[in-house]
């Protein structure tokens, strides 16, 4: 079984407002494969860096708001 990552989004909610976008239809848009944005909904797998700029173009909307990081963040002692 895969392990999720720590990267969330909300790519499902915007391809809704997007006229309703199928993962198919998004799959095309971006030159992706439907089972490769499944997982990347599920958060069972990261994009790339250049997909992930794709897919926030495909829908129209800020990579900040497809996608979110939550990982830890850095302790305030160990700045250097």
């Amino acid at each position: 079984m895969a392990k999720a990552t720590k990267i969330s989004n909300n790519i499902r909610t915007l391809r809704f407002m997007a006229g309703e976008m199928t993962q198919a239809e998004l799959a095309k848009k971006i030159g992706m494969t439907r089972q490769t944005i499944i997982a990347i909904e599920q958060g069972r797998y990261s994009p790339s860096l250049e997909a992930a700029f794709e897919i926030a173009r495909a829908l129209n909307a800020p990579l900040e708001e497809v996608f979110q990081y939550g990982g830890d963040t850095p302790d305030e002692d160990s700045k250097d």
